[in-house]
């Protein structure tokens, strides 16, 4: 049975006086793909910033490989090898690829830099051809490929994504998702995935949780949560991935 490598306990977190998470309780075991699915304003974004220091929990606990991170600032979490791929990607536009994967290296003392570049250019063969160009005049898809490779190359133990679909033409979400699928059944990596497309995310992940106003209502394996009546009325039905990058 796998341990686990993150547990979130009773967290609450406030945007000033406004409740953004109301006492979230979730874990995620080594070697799993977990989801965290809920409508726009449900608090999922804030959960993976609360998870990396920013905002801090103001009650509750975070546990990463059985230390307390609560309260460590996010440069420590991050050197303890949680890696995001937050939403709205988050590159640096004026650097090249082969710049903002440097950066993504640089927790790591680049101890193993050219063999994790070359790992994730086998991942996204696309970033090697574009090694030398700016990362603001990729594609939206290949700047939510790099916004992963990044956080790829501080060779993370947990790896969070926060919304990698968001904006993508269909083929590019079934390649992104094909991704995340091989570096967990390859390398084992643990992956905390937030996602409003409940369907992708669902079908991927071992196991999903439902947040609905900063509360964890429902939980289960992907494959139930996906046959929940429930779920399909709020999240499925009638519901396309738009088309745009």
């Amino acid at each position: 049975m796998n341990r686990p490598l993150l547990e979130v306990r009773g967290v609450k977190a406030f945007y000033g006086n406004i409740i953004a998470l109301a006492g979230v309780d979730l874990h995620v075991d080594e070697g799993e793909i977990v989801t965290l699915i809920g409508a726009n304003g449900a608090g999922k974004s804030t959960l993976m910033m609360t998870i990396c220091g920013t905002p801090p929990a103001r009650e509750g606990r975070v546990i990463f490989d059985g230390r307390d991170i609560t309260r460590l600032p996010t440069h420590e979490i991050v050197r303890a090898r949680i890696a995001q791929a937050p939403e709205g990607r988050r590159i640096f536009p004026r650097m090249t690829v082969f710049e903002n994967l440097q950066l993504g290296a640089a927790t790591t003392e680049f101890a193993h830099f050219d063999e994790d570049l070359d790992r994730v250019f086998q991942l996204f063969p696309i970033l090697a051809k574009r090694r030398g160009q700016r990362g603001g005049t990729l594609s939206g898809g290949e700047q939510q490929m790099l916004s992963i490779a990044r956080a790829l190359m501080s060779r993370p133990r947990l790896l969070l994504l926060d919304e990698p679909s968001l904006g993508l033409a269909p083929l590019l979400v079934r390649q992104i998702f094909g991704a995340i699928r091989e570096l967990n059944e390859r390398s084992r990596l643990t992956i905390f995935l937030v996602e409003q497309n409940a369907h992708h995310a669902l079908k991927l992940a071992h196991r999903g949780y439902v947040l609905v106003n900063g509360q964890i209502t429902m939980h289960g394996t992907g494959r139930d949560l996906l046959a929940e009546p429930e779920i399909r009325a709020a999240y499925l039905e009638g519901r396309k991935q738009p088309e745009k990058a």
